[in-house]
């Protein structure tokens, strides 16, 4: 449900190294997925607000290298629209491509530029990323994070037992402490709800705790959290607690496994985390138990997140299946996991 793919091949692109979608260095390439049997893949246009000077038209540029990609490569890809758009591509023996945003900041709070988004064939919107927008506010609390990078910043800069301790002490903050008073403006609740008449899904990965409440009242679709895994598992606030688990199974939406390291496992400050399958599996289990097995998908955040070791691309996915075979889960559960579940969703919904 969630690549950053179109972002990191136009970055490249922009740094002078002619990779395609077709074949690359990254984690997603047309060529592994055809190995691997993907029917479908999320393609998010993703703009740093901090970053990418004005968000509209970033978004627009992500979009152009998008509509290359999917010119370049008509004969194995092929877009999707609708949700009949699936069943057609693999009968003429295509994958399928779904276009979302990740930033709901690339609208500037207009809702025009909603209906510019779905005419340009985006399907689902991630609201925010880690930065306040028009829409609402994320779990990381920019000033958290402000403080986390001063104190480490000392450590780094004297190595000091007292600075260590400091440093950690804020990285904890800052990944510990959900945002519970801030959710969705009354713009993001008419963008949501504008959203959902328009056939776009919501993405609540990123939103604040508050926010992902307000958008199960807001809504009365399945709306989706495409990358984040179970807050029980590792207390990261970019994961759901199990009642936001089980709220989001209730609705009939799904979550998607994220195979960032930090939001599998939680590690000391300065000790690598290599990511494992096996903390994946431990995340699986656990939302499945608590939100059933309708609930979960696969979300990966590939070419957005540091190589995860054991996962290092979507040439891994039959490594995944076996490793949750092994632990318990039958084929017809897997069958869910890996794609029932989403193609549920997206038959709800777009």
């Amino acid at each position: 449900m969630h690549c950053d793919t179109i972002c990191e091949l136009a970055g490249r692109k922009a740094r002078g190294k002619a990779e395609g979608l077709r074949q690359n260095k990254g984690h997603v390439d047309l060529l592994r997925m055809r190995e691997s049997r993907y029917m479908l893949q999320n393609f998010a246009l993703f703009v740093m607000l901090e970053r990418d000077g004005d968000p509209w038209e970033q978004v627009c540029r992500l979009h152009r290298c998008y509509m290359e990609e999917i010119e370049r490569n008509q004969d194995i890809l092929a877009p999707v629209l609708g949700f009949s758009d699936i069943a057609r591509n693999e009968a003429a023996g295509k994958m399928s491509a779904l276009l979302t945003v990740e930033e709901g900041g690339v609208c500037k709070g207009e809702l025009r530029k909603l209906q510019e988004l779905y005419e340009m064939g985006v399907r689902m919107i991630t609201l925010t990323w880690n930065y306040r927008n028009e829409v609402g506010a994320p779990n990381f609390h920019p000033e958290l994070k402000k403080t986390m990078g001063q104190a480490q910043a000392l450590w780094n800069n004297a190595p000091t037992e007292e600075n260590y301790e400091a440093a950690s002490a804020a990285f904890e903050s800052f990944y510990h402490t959900p945002n519970v008073t801030e959710g969705l403006s009354p713009k993001g609740r008419e963008m949501v709800e504008e959203m959902e008449r328009l056939g776009m899904i919501p993405d609540v990965s990123h939103l604040s705790d508050k926010g992902f409440y307000d958008v199960l009242e807001v809504t009365k679709k399945p709306f989706v959290a495409s990358h984040s895994n179970a807050r029980t598992i590792c207390h990261c606030v970019r994961n759901l607690t199990d009642d936001m688990i089980r709220k989001l199974s209730q609705r009939g939406g799904i979550m998607g496994l994220n195979f960032c390291a930090d939001f599998l496992e939680e590690k000391p400050l300065g000790v690598k985390n290599p990511g494992t399958i096996a903390s994946v599996v431990r995340h699986a289990k656990h939302i499945v138990a608590v939100g059933g097995v309708d609930v979960l998908g696969l979300g990966s955040d590939f070419d957005g997140i540091d190589t995860n070791e054991e996962l290092p691309g979507v040439q891994s996915m039959e490594k995944l299946w076996d490793a949750l075979h092994k632990e318990g889960f039958g084929e017809g559960d897997l069958d869910k996991i890996f794609y029932r579940n989403v193609l549920r969703v997206y038959e709800d919904t777009i």
